[in-house]
């Protein structure tokens, strides 16, 4: 397995973040990002998860609502990467399509469509 930090993995994910475009950083709104261990037992493989209401779905309704909240787990990313006998450049490569694919999960652009632009 391949080794990393907590603290290096979440540098990683902040650097992702730190190149997401300011045009679209700006356009986000009431979302956390955080670095989790482990996904949930139901989904051992998960690399990300996005979980709130995305921009496209908010209505007048939402104000006051809890943060949305982007999920980014340690664990899947690292064993994915050296089953695939990568290295730190194809973690840092992993952490950034998975950024951005939740992300977009924000903006309301689904799997489908992520998997057409390359970020499946």
């Amino acid at each position: 397995m391949l080794q990393m930090t907590r603290e290096e993995f979440e540098g990683l994910v902040s650097e992702a973040l730190d190149r997401v475009p300011p045009e679209l950083t700006r356009l986000m709104d009431n979302v956390a990002v955080f670095v989790e261990d482990e996904p949930p037992a139901e989904d051992p493989e998960l690399l990300g998860l996005y979980e709130g209401i995305p921009l496209t779905e908010r209505g007048e309704w939402y104000a006051g609502a809890l943060p949305d909240r982007i999920l980014v787990f340690m664990g899947p990313t690292l064993r994915m990467c050296a089953r695939e006998g990568g290295d730190r450049e194809m973690v840092v490569e992993e952490v950034e399509i998975t950024v951005v694919h939740e992300i977009a999960h924000h903006f309301g652009i689904d799997d489908a469509r992520l998997h057409d632009l390359g970020y499946g």
